[in-house]
């Protein structure tokens, strides 16, 4: 289990290294569109397309990161307001329904990348299929995620995570 962790700890390491460096490429295209429109009066028209896809490319993948840092949105009080023998059980169940997700993620996604893959995009003239190429990266880290999640659930002796009150507010 502690290797298991260790290689997620890094793979989820890696995600969001690679998302940051394609956020600064995000603000230098965003950067280029606006001179492009306001000082040589031609606004290069892939941008926008560029954009969203690197959008997708950031924001799913990170998110898949969420599932494991536990810094989504989350409703504890129920949870917590049961004993520690069912909390243990709502928190598999919980984490085995993100993970199911995850799964449908990859083989719904996968689909469409192969249902797209021979179409264009217009500006860009790259496949279709990069469209929905991260929502199949965040399935699959999704899933890993999880396993990882409902694993720590069943073998922590004390039961799920007690996050309380604090669990309301960034820290």
């Amino acid at each position: 289990m502690a290797l298991y962790s260790r290689l997620l700890d890094l793979l989820s390491r890696i995600v969001v290294l690679v998302a940051g460096f394609a956020l600064v490429g995000l603000v230098a295209m965003m950067g280029w569109m606006v001179f492009g429109r306001y000082v040589l009066n031609d606004t290069p028209t892939w941008i926008e397309r560029g954009a969203t896809l690197s959008i997708l490319a950031i924001a799913l993948p990170v998110a898949a990161v969420g599932v494991r840092e536990r810094f989504h949105l989350s409703v504890l009080g129920f949870r917590e307001a049961l004993p520690i023998g069912i909390q243990r059980w709502v928190a598999v169940a919980c984490d085995t329904a993100v993970g199911l997700f995850g799964l449908a993620m990859v083989v719904w996604g996968w689909e469409m990348v192969g249902m797209v893959a021979p179409f264009k995009i217009p500006l860009l003239g790259i496949s279709q299929g990069w469209t929905y190429a991260p929502m199949v990266v965040c399935g699959v880290l999704t899933v890993l995620f999880a396993v990882e999640q409902v694993l720590l659930d069943i073998l922590n002796p004390e039961g799920p995570e007690q996050r309380g009150a604090a669990a309301a507010f960034l820290e």
